[in-house]
């Protein structure tokens, strides 16, 4: 029985410092957020030429919406072609597309993948851009994104993210997902900025010089693209910017069989990125310095926010349960307190990056759907196998625009 015990306790362990090592992360570039990022001086006055890339697979219930607001952009008409990259559309889809003054590229694959259909676009339009602009097929930008990353390209930077955030908060997950994706911003983008490291791509909403993500590309052929263009761009030097004002409106996951399947998808991409880059990273870092890279690779294996939370908040309660029982392991390394300190700290962490217009009731009440969250997070674990292999869609349905686009809009 001892060698049992001793086997939990070396488990107790390990699972502490991986928890325990994610919360001080998160913390650490939490914190960070809260401080102003640096602003940099123009290094030229360019009007650069755009390609807005928007990929869709059987995206035609928002597509038409998305691409005729994408022409709506307070930029040179003449600078920027929008570029509808259509897999599996209806007909009259295609038909509403080409009746809008963009670009229609139809695209069919045996196996769909992002990464593919951009590949095969790029081909097709040639080269005469300077900045790839990547839409997903139900994103919505404010007027004046494209300027926005048009100046960030001034100021010198190759690669910028916008500020994606949600378009809709309609339902208990889909004001979690919407909460999620703004503390997503805080630490891996702003928070990264602010300490001199690289944001984090998203998938859409960003922009990168055409020449460089066309070359990239070229080498990526994986259902998590966006994060293996950004491994690739870190290893090769390059720092990605963050425009917190340049906002692109996402929808948001509203299903809990779609909140599965896309989680699934992230969780596979991640862990497979992980395994793939892990001492090519820290090669990187010894040899080279390059911590910027070597942050990335880790960032593929922290644990998602609520899977973080509920681990933590169980194995806390846990802990107490057993200390009030009297129970006390002689070979436990990890005291009541410290499992209690690594939830705090990621309690707060969560808090300062919220944004304040998420502190109302909608919000109260999504919270009571987090324990149904962290069931399904775990559910997506246990399916994760060969979802990096394969394209997972994620269905679209909202074409509003969000009620507010103005730069007041926070």
């Amino acid at each position: 029985m001892s060698y049992f015990l001793k086997i939990i306790d070396f488990a107790e362990l390990v699972i502490f410092i991986y928890f325990a090592l994610a919360a001080i992360y998160i913390t650490i570039f939490g914190f960070a957020s809260l401080l102003p990022q640096r602003k940099y001086k123009n290094k030229h006055q360019l009007k650069r030429k755009f390609a807005v890339l928007i990929p869709g697979y059987k995206e035609d219930n928002v597509i038409i919406s998305v691409a005729a607001d994408a022409l709506e952009q307070d930029y040179p008409k003449e600078l920027f072609d929008v570029i509808v990259i259509a897999d599996s559309f209806k007909p009259s889809t295609l038909e509403a597309l080409k009746s809008l003054p963009i670009k229609v590229v139809e695209v069919v694959f045996e196996v769909s993948k992002k990464s593919k259909a951009l590949n095969k676009c790029m081909e097709v339009i040639g080269d005469n851009y300077d900045i790839a602009m990547i839409l997903d097929a139900d994103n919505i930008m404010e007027h004046d994104v494209l300027s926005k990353i048009n100046e960030a390209f001034n100021q010198g930077f190759l690669a910028v993210q916008g500020h994606r955030m949600a378009k809709n908060t309609n339902t208990h997950f889909a004001v979690l997902d919407a909460v999620s994706e703004e503390i997503n911003n805080k630490i891996f983008r702003k928070g990264h900025r602010v300490l001199g490291l690289s944001s984090a791509l998203i998938g859409s909403g960003m922009g990168i010089d055409y020449a460089l993500f066309k070359r990239t590309m070229a080498t990526v052929d994986s259902v998590g693209e966006d994060k293996e263009v950004e491994i690739k761009l870190l290893k090769n030097g390059y720092t990605i910017e963050y425009i917190e004002d340049a906002r692109i409106y996402d929808e948001k996951t509203s299903k809990k069989d779609v909140f599965v399947n896309q989680r699934r998808r992230w969780i596979a991409a991640q862990i497979e990125f992980f395994r793939r880059y892990f001492f090519d990273g820290l090669w990187h870092l010894i040899r080279y310095g390059n911590f910027d890279y070597f942050d990335k690779v880790l960032q593929m294996i922290q644990p998602p926010r609520i899977l973080s939370l509920g681990i933590l908040f169980l194995a806390t309660a846990l802990k107490l349960i057993l200390d009030l029982s009297g129970y006390k392991s002689e070979t436990s390394l990890i005291a009541f307190e410290l499992w209690l300190l690594a939830f705090v700290l990621t309690i707060i962490t969560l808090i300062i990056t919220t944004p304040i217009k998420f502190y109302n009731k909608k919000t109260l009440l999504a919270l009571f759907s987090l324990p149904h969250g962290f069931l399904l997070m775990f559910k997506s674990l246990l399916k994760v196998k060969g979802a990096s292999k394969r394209f997972i869609h994620t269905t679209h349905e909202h074409i509003e625009k969000p009620i507010k686009r103005n730069k007041n809009n926070s």
